[in-house]
This record gives C-alpha cells, structure tokens and sequence, in this order.
C-alpha cells in the first residue's frame, strides 16, 4: 500500500511524529520488568493521577488491559455486564470466556450506552444455578455507537445501582481523552466511579504502541501478574513510554481538531444523495451507511483504495472513517468529493 495517501480506517493508523520520535530516541530506559525503567514509572505515576487512581502499570495494548482487569475482578462462572457493542464482545477472540471463563451479558442500548434501570435488571438474584453477576463494563467512547461519549450522570448512576449490588466497575478508555475533550469533564470525574479503566496511547494520542491500566494500589499488583502471565512484561520499554510521555504534553488539546474534522466529513457526506448517517458525530468517528444507492461498501471501499484513499467497511452497506492527527482538513475535503464522485 505505498500510494496509500489518506488512512481513514482507525486512528491506530496514526505514525509518531516527529518529535515523538525524537523523544523516543533519546528516551532513558531501565528493565521494566525489574520496575526499572524511569520513563516507564513516570508514565505510569502520571496517568495514575491524570485518572485520579493510586497506581498504573504499562501494558502493550488496550486489550491487554481489558483481559486482565477481567482476569482480576472476574473467576469462571462469573458474568460480566456490558453493552453489545462492546469491543469486549466484538473485538477480542471472547478472551473474558478463554482467559477468565466469565461469560458476558450483552445488553440492546441506544449508541452502546445502557442505563441503571437496565443494569439493575439485568443484575442476577442469586440463584444457585445462575452465574454471578460481578463486573460492569464501559466504553469511553462507544465505537460501535459512533463514537458516542458516555455522560458523567449515566455513568453516576450506573455506579450507584453497581455498586449497592457489590459489583465492580471497569471502563474501557480506549477514547477516553477524546471524551474529555469533547465534553469537557475532567478524565478523574469520568474515572471515579471506577475500580479499573485505562488509557489507550495508540489512537487518537498518536504512539505506536501501548496503554495504561490504572486503579488502587491492590488492583495493580493483581494486574501486574496478569500482565506476566500474559506475555505482556517488558524490557528497555522506555522508548515506548516516551512516546506516551510526549502524546499527554502534545497531543491531548488537538483531540478537538480531529473531532472539528469528523463534523465536516460528516456534513459533506449529508449532502451526498444516498448516503445516510446513522449516529451523530460527537468525537473523531463516522458511520456511513450507502444502502439507498444500491451499492456495495466493499466496492466503494476498493474505488477509494484505487485513488490512495482507505475507509473502514463495516458490513455490506455501512463503513466507518476515522479521523486522527495524520488527516488534516484538505485530506478530509478530497475524500469527501471522492465518495460524492463515485456515488454521482
């Protein structure tokens, strides 16, 4: 894909910049599996208190953290309660069923946000024959729901009804700075009715690689052997974590040029006849849906693709763009022209 010049398909696509690079060149190391890496432990010391939790622990990927605050809260037969367009259920080969064997409860909500009253209905009575209900799950932002931002409130009030039944809490942060930017509520306020959530470095902050578990002191000692257990530890991983060092310093604010972005697509693709928008544009993420032209999202995909343009397809009528900090406005203009073009 070497003519590739417009990546809209994830904003894990993203490439360090290059002071990224420079940072992570002269990034000082230490072994991280010994707790010795100085770049490692203040990466972690900062998203700790950026989320407002007592400690942090650097893992290679989001999903990681995902399995194992699974594998701390959960122990097999325990059911975890979550939104059917969780990435938990969608995006990670059941590792909750394979890894913990906890079964998870998909609950039908509006843009992958469910409610209190549908968490306490779905919260199990006790029956010896039933599985234990033991984990509420979030998604900051709901991918599958367009990039949708989870409210401060909603979130309250599913920690309250969680936490009267003895449940935990974990969130999945995938997006979570884009939440902050696009509501303006603090990442501490999203994160403290959680035991665990964590920080995706990846995407929209731009690193090749990583993210950050937080919670108490306790959680990540229990997490860190997971973490082994896993295959996730570490050596010189300094260079990697003075790539997230530099995204918190350079790269938070601008979260809201992508999402200045994502509004723009998605209003030139509202003006293309066909084309339907199934979710408003809160964040950096756009759902399309061509099902009215009677075209395919696989053949729009590959006209794209031939012109240096890449789109997400999400089945055989919808796809999804992504906008990240390697997309800049002109980028957005002549992929939204493109698509008018091959639809005209």
């Amino acid at each position: 894909m070497t003519n590739i010049r417009i990546d809209l398909r994830s904003d894990t696509k993203t490439r360090p910049t290059p002071g990224m690079r420079q940072a992570m060149a002269t990034a000082e190391v230490g072994d991280e599996q010994a707790d010795e890496d100085p770049s490692v432990n203040l990466l972690c010391k900062r998203v700790a208190e950026l989320l407002g939790k007592e400690a942090a622990l650097f893992l290679p990927s989001g999903t990681m953290c995902n399995q194992a605050a699974i594998l701390v809260h959960c122990r097999p037969g325990d059911e975890i309660i979550a939104a059917e367009a969780s990435h938990i259920i969608s995006s990670e080969s059941a590792g909750a069923a394979a890894f913990a064997g906890a079964q998870i409860r998909p609950l039908a909500a509006d843009r992958g946000i469910f409610t209190a009253e549908q968490v306490a209905n779905a919260i199990r009575l006790g029956k010896q024959n039933a599985p234990v209900s033991r984990l509420v799950h979030v998604e900051q932002t709901v991918n599958r729901g367009g990039g949708a931002v989870w409210p401060l409130a909603t979130i309250n009030e599913v920690a309250q009804v969680a936490r009267a039944a003895g449940l935990s809490l974990h969130m999945d942060g995938a997006r979570l700075l884009n939440a902050v930017v696009a509501s303006g509520t603090k990442a501490d306020r999203f994160g403290a009715s959680f035991d665990s959530l964590w920080l995706d470095l990846s995407k929209g902050l731009g690193c090749p690689v990583g993210a950050v578990l937080a919670g108490s002191q306790e959680f990540i000692r229990a997490a860190r052997s997971w973490k082994f257990r896993l295959g996730g530890a570490m050596r010189q991983a300094g260079i990697l974590a003075a790539a997230g060092l530099y995204a918190l310093d350079h790269h938070v604010a601008r979260l809201s040029e992508d999402h200045d972005n994502a509004r723009r697509l998605a209003q030139r693709l509202a003006q293309i006849k066909g084309i339907r928008l199934p979710y408003p544009v809160e964040t950096n993420l756009i759902f399309m849906d061509i099902a009215e032209t009677g075209r395919s999202a696989s053949a729009l995909s590959k006209d794209l693709a031939d012109q240096g343009i890449l789109i997400g397809v999400e089945d055989k009528t919808r796809l999804r763009a992504v906008t990240h900090l390697d997309v800049d406005v002109n980028s957005i203009d002549e992929a939204g022209d493109a698509i008018a073009r091959w639809l005209a």
